[in-house]
């Protein structure tokens, strides 16, 4: 059996961004690939919603970026979690945790 395709709003994928960075600086394939990993390949985000994500969590300050060399030994763009980043994620997860307690309460009704 084929998993569904799962498309993320772009809140929810803003939230996983910040997780992904939250515990060392990765470059955009490594964001992609670990929230792939994570989620046992149910979420696939694609270049097209990753990279305009990653520059709109920039322009927002939540996220800083600088060149490095990746595990290639390619030119890749990391980025890395700020302090107001990690406010906004704080902040996210809580309303996360909030709007699925209260889509479960739905599901479960009889």
């Amino acid at each position: 059996m084929t998993k569904p395709n799962v498309d993320l709003l772009q809140g929810t994928l803003d939230m996983l961004i910040l997780k992904t960075l939250q515990l060392n600086p990765q470059h955009g394939w490594g964001i992609s690939q670990r929230i792939q990993q994570i989620s046992r390949d149910t979420l696939q985000v694609n270049q097209g919603s990753l990279y305009p994500a990653l520059h709109r969590l920039q322009r927002r300050g939540f996220i800083d970026s600088e060149w490095g060399t990746s595990e290639n030994n390619r030119r890749a763009k990391y980025y890395s979690l700020t302090d107001k980043g990690r406010t906004q994620l704080a902040a996210e997860v809580r309303n996360w945790e909030r709007l699925s307690h209260a889509v479960r309460e739905i599901l479960q009704t009889v």
